[in-house]
C-alpha cells in the first residue's frame, strides 16, 4: 500500500514505516544465519569457517545490489512525492534496465576474478573448495538478489514498508527447509547452502512481481515508459553509482577484515563468523532506521520540505541512540549464548573469539547508530558523495587499523576487535558534520529560489 509522507505526523509515519523494516531486516539476516547454523551444527566446524570464509564476498554481493537499487529508487521516491507520476513511472523502468545491465557485468566480474580474490583472501586450503563453491553459486544467482532489492526497494520508495517484509519472512521459511532438504537429504554440502539462499531469494522476488501486477496500478508500466533516455540513465547512475560504490567499499572493509582474520585458524575464523552474525542482529535494525529516514528525506526533499526533514532526522536520531544502547546491554550480557547457537558450546575455543570480538565492539554502537541515520538523510536527498565519501573513511580506518593493530603490532585478533569501532567513530563524524553542511545549503537555495 502507498504511502505519502510528506503530510501528516512525522514520527508516526516513519515509525509506522519503521516497525516492518525492522522486523524485514532481522529476517533477511535469516538467511545467512539460518545457513550458518545448519552447516555449523550438520556438517562441522571446518565448513562453518569455509562459509565465514566466503561470506565478505556475499555480502559485496549483497550490498553492492542494495546500492545500486536504493540509489536508483531515490528518484522514484522524489518524483512520487512530488505527484509526477509519469516521470516516476519512466524512472522505474530506467531502474530495471540499469539494473539487469548491472548483473551482467556483476557476473562477468565474479567469473573472472573469484580464485585470485579468494587467493588475496588468504583463505585456508582446507576451506577453498566449499568457499569457492558457495561464492560461485551465489554470484550465478546475482539476478534474484537484484530482483528482489529492486522491487522492494520501489515499494518503499512509496512509503509501503510491510509487503516486501511478508513476502522476505516466507522466503526465509523457503530457505531453512530448502537448506536442510539440500544438506541433509541431498547430502550436497555447502553447496546446498548456497543453491537455497538463491532460490529463495529468487521466491520472495516472484512474490513482489506478483503482488505488484495485482496490487499496484501505479507501478504497471506501459510501452511508452520503456524508452531509453541517455540523459535520465545518467541521473539516475549519479545517485547509484555511488550507492553501490558505497556499498561496496563497506563489503570490501569486510573483505579486508576477513582476510586479516584468516591468518589465526579455522577456529578463529569460526568464532568471527558467529559474531558476526550475532552483530548483525543488532546492526539490521539500525539499518532500518536509516531506510525509513532515506526514504521520508526522499519524499519530502520533492515536496520541498526542509522543516520536516530537520525535526524528523533530529528525533529518528534519538531513537537510535536509545535502541543502540539497549542492543549494547543486550549483546554485551546474552551474545554468548546467541553464538551458542551456531556451534557447539563444547568447541571454547570458537565461543571464545566469538565473546571477545562482541565485547570489543557493543560500546561503540552509538556511533555506528548515527552513520545510519546522517549517510542514509544524504542519500534521500540526492547527494550521492556523502555517503561515498564516508564510506571510504569507514574502509581506511577499519582496514588501517587492522593491518597495523593485528598485524604490524602483534594485537592478533585483538587488534581485528578494535578496527571496526575506530572506523565507526570516524564515520559518524564526518556524516553528522555533512549532513548540517547540506541542509544549510538546500534552504538557502530554495529561500534564493534555485531549487
Amino acid at each position: 500500500m502507498e504511502r505519502n509522507m510528506t503530510s501528516g505526523n512525522s514520527m508516526r509515519l516513519l515509525v509506522g514505516f519503521m516497525v516492518p523494516l525492522i522486523i524485514g531486516n532481522i529476517f533477511q539476516q535469516m538467511y545467512s544465519i539460518s545457513d550458518v547454523v545448519i552447516v555449523g551444527r550438520t556438517i562441522g566446524v571446518n565448513a562453518l569457517a569455509a562459509v565465514g570464509a566466503a561470506a565478505p564476498l556475499f555480502m559485496l554481493f549483497v550490498m553492492m545490489t542494495m546500492g545500486l537499487s536504493n540509489g536508483f529508487t531515490v528518484l522514484v521516491g522524489q518524483f512520487y512525492g512530488a505527484g509526477d507520476v509519469q516521470r516516476m513511472r519512466h524512472s522505474v523502468a530506467m531502474s530495471t534496465m540499469l539494473s539487469f545491465l548491472a548483473v551482467i557485468v556483476l557476473d562477468i566480474v565474479v567469473w573472472l576474478g573469484v580464485d585470485p580474490a579468494l587467493h588475496w583472501m588468504n583463505v585456508p586450503a582446507a576451506l577453498y573448495a566449499d568457499c569457492r563453491a558457495y561464492t560461485v553459486i551465489v554470484a550465478e544467482g546475482l539476478w534474484a538478489m537484484m530482483a528482489y532489492n529492486l522491487l522492494s526497494s520501489l515499494l518503499r520508495a512509496l512509503g509501503d514498508s510491510k509487503t516486501p517484509v511478508v513476502f522476505l519472512i516466507i522466503a526465509t521459511v523457503v530457505n531453512v527447509f530448502l537448506a536442510l532438504l539440500f544438506i541433509l537429504e541431498f547430502h550436497w554440502g555447502v553447496p546446498g547452502s548456497a543453491y537455497a539462499l538463491v532460490l529463495a531469494q529468487g521466491f520472495s522476488a516472484l512474490l513482489c512481481v506478483l503482488y505488484i501486477g495485482r496490487k499496484l496500478p501505479i507501478l504497471h508500466l506501459r510501452r511508452a515508459d520503456w524508452h531509453w533516455d541517455t540523459r535520465f540513465a545518467v541521473e539516475h547512475l549519479r545517485i547509484g553509482l555511488p550507492m553501490a560504490v558505497q556499498f561496496s567499499v563497506i563489503g570490501l572493509g569486510i573483505i579486508l577484515i576477513q582476510s586479516v582474520t584468516n591468518n589465526f585458524g579455522a577456529e578463529v575464523i569460526a568464532g568471527f563468523t558467529a559474531a558476526s552474525r550475532v552483530e548483525q542482529l543488532a546492526i539490521q535494525p539500525m539499518a532500518s532506521f536509516g531506510i525509513a529516514i532515506a526514504v521520508f528525506t526522499a519524499q519530502n526533499f520533492g515536496a520541498r520540505q526542509f522543516r520536516r526533514i530537520r525535526g524528523a532526522v533530529k528525533k529518528c536520531s534519538q531513537i537510535a541512540l536509545g535502541f543502540a544502547l539497549f542492543m549494547a546491554v543486550l549483546i554485551f550480557f546474552a551474545g554468548e549464548h546467541i553464538v551458542a547457537i551456531f556451534v557447539d558450546p563444547s568447541e571454547t575455543a570458537v565461543v571464545a573469539a566469538a565473546r571477545q570480538y562482541l565485547h570489543y565492539s557493543v560500546a561503540f554502537y552509538f556511533f555506528l547508530s548515527q552513520i545510519f541515520i546522517y549517510r542514509s538523510t544524504a542519500q534521500g536527498l540526492g547527494v550521492g558523495w556523502v555517503p561515498l565519501v564516508s564510506s571510504v573513511l569507514e574502509l581506511a580506518m577499519r582496514t588501517g587499523a587492522a593491518e597495523i593493530l593485528a598485524i604490524g603490532r602483534g594485537w592478533g585478533f585483538t587488534g581485528v576487535c578494535f578496527a571496526s569501532p575506530i572506523a565507526w567513530i570516524a564515520a559518524a563524524t564526518f556524516t553528522f558534520c555533512a549532513y548540517h553542511g547540506l541542509m544549510r545549503v538546500f534552504e538557502g537555495q530554495y529561500r534564493a529560489g534555485k531549487i
